[in-house]
């Protein structure tokens, strides 16, 4: 849509939802400024310029296919492609990460030629994507860095499941049980666990309430924008990985809390009871010597 003034301007239902999800201030364009910190001011101008471009220049479909990549941590005998769309190629370029020509390159699995960054740029622009030729970095480089948003979900639902269903949470919790098989300690370390259980579950439900954005989705904010923005940024450093991947070591830890506490209360059964035997046989020797 084309103002009077000759300004591209934005459906105002479109403007307040998006200011809305990112609750932030009115600025130029709301939609696009990051819910996270950016680094420096020469990677806000840069941010800014992308936000202006995306917006003028006409993405006209983030769920649109960029290109398909194959997975890296795949076996060869069954490697998977994941498709990469345009929305995830412009959250690689945007903060926290701000990737370059190469690095983005790489995690496209692109082969190195004299002219592949020209080329990948000008394949940017097509789609109304900014990257400037000599752009530094903004996020330091982890394994991470080389995963696609579809194979990082996927290794986080995979390790889900093994935490859920592999991880050794008895074992574990009867092993220190026998640690601390003092009778006299039995009271305080069940409240000490009782207190680790209840620390843990209010951790739990705070990760359970985060809605960083997953893909192209943007689902209603539930926690206090500051503290979502945070939750967001440690998502989009992770491509989605972070979250989930906490939440199944939390849920691992409550199973060795749980564990634990059944068995406390089996050493507190076998104590009452070998006291009652104990009482019992002295009892019986009592009424022998008389």
């Amino acid at each position: 849509m084309v103002g009077e003034s000759g300004m591209c301007l934005l459906p105002s239902w479109l403007v307040a939802d998006l200011w809305l999800l990112l609750s932030v201030p009115h600025s130029l364009f709301p939609c696009f400024h990051s819910t996270v910190p950016i680094p420096s001011k020469a990677s806000s101008l840069s941010a800014l310029s992308l936000a202006k471009d995306s917006l003028v220049g006409g993405i006209t479909n983030p769920s649109e296919v960029f290109c398909s990549v194959p997975g890296r941590l795949s076996l060869l005998s069954s490697t998977s492609k994941y498709k990469v769309t345009v929305g995830e190629v412009q959250r690689r370029l945007s903060p926290p990460e701000c990737l370059n020509a190469s690095l983005l390159g790489g995690v496209l699995r692109r082969a190195k030629s004299k002219n592949g960054g020209r080329c990948l740029r000008e394949r940017l622009e097509k789609i109304g994507l900014n990257l400037p030729a000599g752009r530094r970095k903004a996020a330091n480089v982890t394994l991470l860095t080389s995963l696609v948003e579809g194979e990082a979900v996927h290794l986080a639902r995979d390790f889900g499941y093994v935490c859920e269903t592999e991880f050794p949470a008895k074992a574990a919790a009867e092993y220190l049980c026998r640690q601390h098989a003092d009778p006299g300690e039995l009271h305080s370390r069940k409240s000490m666990l009782l207190a680790a259980k209840q620390i843990c579950k209010e951790f739990a439900d705070l990760m359970a309430q985060d809605r960083s954005p997953l893909g192209n989705s943007r689902p209603a904010l539930i926690l206090e924008p500051g503290v979502q923005s945070c939750l967001t940024h440690f998502s989009l450093i992770t491509h989605g990985f972070g979250g989930p991947a906490i939440c199944a070591a939390l849920t691992a830890f409550q199973n060795y809390l749980l564990e634990s506490l059944k068995g406390l209360d089996k050493m507190f059964l076998t104590s009452v009871g070998s006291g009652h035997g104990e009482t019992k046989a002295s009892e019986k020797d009592a009424k022998h010597r008389k």
